[in-house]
Order: C-alpha cells, then structure tokens, then sequence
C-alpha cells in the first residue's frame, strides 16, 4: 500500500589498442561487484523528477521498509566540511527536520520546494541507525535568472547506477550487463543514495561555486532539454558550463547546445567523455541506442576533442603545449611553454578528424595509456565568436579546490566568457 506525506520547507546541494570502454560484456562496473558500503542498509529513497521548480512540490518515493523516518533537505555545496566517504553526503539545512512515521515498503512523501536558489539539493532520510540520500536539482525560476547555467549528468548518474530493483543477481544497466539497453530514471542509487563517483566528479565544482560566490543557474538536463529553443539558451545565458561525467546525451540536448554555440554562446567542459553516446527517453526511462559519432555527429565537432581511452595507469601532470594559443586563459599562472600542472588520468579526449578548424591543444598528458594515448586540453573560437575549452581529462575539477593554477585557470574562462 502507497502512503503519502506532505513536508513543509523551513522559513528560511596505445589508442588502437585500447577499447572505447574499459567495461566488459557481461561484466559489473569496473569489473567488480558492488562493495559493501555501497549494500550497507539505508532508506531507500530517490525523487520522482530531475529537478523541481522553487515553490513547487517534489515526490520523494522510499523504497523499502523503515521505521520511524526522520527526512531534513540540504543544499549540496556550501558546507565546509570536508565529505570523505563515497556514502555520504554532507551539505547546509534548508529545512527543518520532520518525523513522518513509517514505510511498509512503499511510500510516497511530497516535499515542499522553498524558495531556495537554484543547485543541487538533497533530502536525508535517518531511521533506527540507518540513513539515506535522495539528490534533485532546484532549477531556476526561469532560463537566464543568472548568465551562467551549468548542467549536471543526471542521465550519467543513473547509467552508472547497478542497484538491482529486479533482483535477477544483476544491476539494472548496460554497465552491469552489455544484455541492458535501459535504465529507469528515478531509482535510488546504490552507496546509500549517493550518485556513483559524486565525490570526484560533481561535488567539488559545486564547492567551489559557492566559496567564490559565483551566481549560477543550476540545471538538470531534462531542463536544458525542456528549453524552448537554442536561440531562448543564447539569450538567457552568456556561458553553460558542463563539470562533470556528462556521457549520455538526447538528440533534443546535443541539438539545442550546438545551436547555442552557433549563436554565439560559450562552452566549458571540465571533464572528459562527454556526449559520446546517443540516449532516448522513454517517460521514465532512458535507452542507449549508438555512439554520436557513428551518427555522422562526433562529438570533437562540438566541444574540440573526443573520448580516446580510459585506464587505471597513473595520473600524470598536463604538460603545456601552446601558451600564445589562448595566452588569456593561463594569465596570472606562472605556466609557460613545456611547464607542468595539476594531474589527469582516467578517461581522455584528444583531437580527431571532427574537431573544429584551428582547434588549438593548450595542454597535453603524453602516452598516459601507451604511445598515441594523449590527453589534449583544448581551445578554440567558432565562427559566430563563441569560445569552446575542453579539460581534455578526468580530475581537472576534482582539483578546483585546492590546485592553484586550476583555479585560476577556471576564473581566467568565467571571466572572459561571461559578458555581463
């Protein structure tokens, strides 16, 4: 039986050698089975939708059996403790925290949306011991409330989420079983209700956002695909900024940002892999259909360099190539021709065959995964004037924080990008 809630918000988130995943047919993600953090008993809970509007109503959905819940929302980001574990998220109270009795197994509880600026959010269900975490995104009251929109890869999240809602011994995504082509959206995520690798990829640009008071809005990408047009995402926004794993991408998405780009607008991507895979919705689903690439749609076209390679070698410091390329975006670093930087490694983009005429490569990690397997750092102008830069690699956000040169690095783009 389905029971329902109601919270109320206080008053006051070598190339050739190397295949083009390092996931196996068959075979859990990374080549292991989920660990026993990520099993450790919690709430279970995940909200219906991507995102919600401030004001608005959220469904939280518990998924399983819990005895005097206890559920409090957060805004990820403004804390300023430091978050060390996979299962865990920590963030700033925008309610207050609310008994709601129990749940037999299902149960529904509609949270009020405060009106909190846009971010990412999160609700905490503590019971006998046990605790969970549900994320959403509170979007902006409308497109362009602030000039930069920077998108999270809730589609990504979930891909990358192997919980078992079937209980067949196998996670319900392509990267538990090649078998799988869908995954639902809305599901609770595995390590507690933490999306997979939020600690590396997301949770540190969100940290930085806040300790450099940069005013942002904060989108999901079922609302960047929910924008009317390109041209409404030129004329709302000066720059949209992509900080994380962003692999899985409708057509109504790579339309309307390509489109953005040839109105003039300007793109940042701070991570590596993005929009390599073709991704329909289907309600409340999403189903992996082919690489955009082979679609005649490579993905260098749009943001300079493409997914070359992934690997557990090292991560090794990106190596300047070209200062005068773009000699604005390292202004105030120190760095000049063949000076080393920060470290990157995991997953790496490199120029290709699609990427825009005069492309230029700011940065390199050489060989990181064998000869030819270099990561590229990436810069270049489109003809309508708009400005594209690609990290080129994983952990160049995840190092934000606490890498200087990073960090400059970042408000030497904002500042240029963003006009007003």
């Amino acid at each position: 039986m389905t029971r329902r809630c109601i919270l109320g918000p206080a008053s006051t988130v070598t190339a050739a050698a190397l295949i083009l995943s390092a996931w196996s047919a068959d075979r859990p993600l990374d080549g292991r089975a989920p660990t026993t953090a990520e099993l450790t008993p919690s709430v279970e809970a995940a909200f219906m939708h991507e995102s919600y509007a401030p004001g608005g109503t959220a469904t939280l959905v518990i998924s399983n059996r819990a005895r005097v819940i206890r559920v409090q929302i957060f805004r990820s980001g403004p804390e300023r403790i430091l978050t060390r574990s996979d299962i865990t998220m920590n963030g700033v109270p925008v309610s207050a925290m609310r008994w709601i009795g129990a749940s037999a197994g299902r149960r529904i509880v509609t949270v009020r949306i405060g009106n909190w600026p846009s971010g990412l959010y999160f609700a905490r269900l503590r019971a006998a011991g046990r605790v969970g975490f549900a994320p959403f995104v509170v979007r902006p009251r409308r497109l362009g409330t602030h000039d930069v929109a920077v998108v999270l890869p809730t589609l990504t999240w979930q891909a990358y989420n192997l919980r078992d809602e079937d209980d067949d011994g196998t996670g319900d995504s392509w990267y538990a079983s090649w078998r799988e082509k869908t995954v639902r959206l809305g599901r609770p995520y595995l390590s507690r209700g933490v999306p997979f690798n939020f600690r590396r990829y997301d949770l540190p640009f969100l940290s930085w956002l806040h300790r450099t008071r940069k005013r942002v809005d904060v989108l999901s990408q079922s609302d960047l695909e929910s924008a009317p047009s390109s041209r409404a995402l030129a004329a709302a926004y000066d720059l949209i900024v992509f900080p994380g794993h962003h692999e899985y991408v409708t057509r109504r998405e790579y339309d309307l940002v390509e489109g953005f780009r040839d109105l003039g607008g300007n793109l940042v991507f701070l991570s590596a892999n993005n929009y390599f895979w073709k991704v329909v919705r289907h309600g409340g689903s999403v189903t992996k259909t082919r690489l955009w690439r082979d679609l005649h749609r490579p993905e260098a076209t749009l943001i300079g360099v493409q997914y070359l390679a992934n690997g557990k070698a090292p991560r090794r410091p990106w190596i300047v190539r070209h200062v005068g390329a773009a000699s604005w975006i390292f202004a105030g670093t120190g760095l000049r021709h063949g000076s080393s930087f920060a470290s990157g490694g995991v997953e790496i983009d490199r120029v290709a065959a699609g990427s825009p005429r005069g492309v230029q490569v700011l940065a390199e990690i050489p060989n990181l995964f064998g000869p030819g397997a270099t990561a590229q750092m990436t810069y270049y102008e489109a003809p309508s004037g708009a400005r594209v830069f690609a990290a080129g690699a994983f952990y160049f956000a995840r190092m934000i924080n606490f890498d200087p040169i990073v960090a400059r690095i970042v408000e030497n783009l904002w500042s240029r990008m963003v006009r007003r």
